[in-house]
């Protein structure tokens, strides 16, 4: 939904609770016993419930669906075997290589094949796997890359 749609729906939703509840103070004593107030209270607290629950609901699908990011290699090399992320990579034994792209298969971040090689399968699993991390800034440097191809194997 866009966000200014979801945003009116929530202040409707917030305006019509906000009624009901000032409402309910409005009616004849005698019309409205203690059981009946609460009967309301329960059913409006329900739907306000109900309803946080289904945005939090559809906010866990979106994040859970994974999302391959293929980046351009940073304009400052001529290639993506010159960074510091491929330099990293390389210096691992081959059995190493293929456990780090296993793991970032089994994560869905890796679609090729387990060899072991550094091509630009690898290099777009472990950007998106750096950008979901929050570790992006670790790419920029050799050690850094290290630190999250470590992260993988260990």
């Amino acid at each position: 939904m866009l966000l200014p749609v979801m945003t009116a729906k929530k202040n409707l939703i917030a305006a019509l609770t906000a009624a009901s509840i000032a409402s309910v103070p409005a009616a004849p004593a005698l019309a409205w016993g203690d059981k009946e107030q609460g009967f309301v209270a329960g059913v409006a607290t329900a739907v306000i419930i109900d309803e946080i629950l289904k945005q939090n609901r559809k906010v866990r699908e979106a994040r859970r669906a994974p999302q391959v990011v293929y980046v351009d290699p940073p304009r400052h090399t001529t290639s993506i075997y010159r960074t510091p992320a491929a330099r990293a990579f390389n210096n691992y034994s081959l059995a190493e290589r293929k456990a780090i792209q296993r793991n970032l298969r089994a994560w869905g971040y890796y679609r090729g094949g387990i060899d072991g090689a550094f091509g630009p399968g690898t290099y777009n699993a472990i950007v998106a796997y750096a950008q979901d991390e929050g570790a992006t800034g670790n790419l920029k440097s050799t050690s850094g890359a290290y630190a999250i191809y470590d992260g993988l194997i260990f």
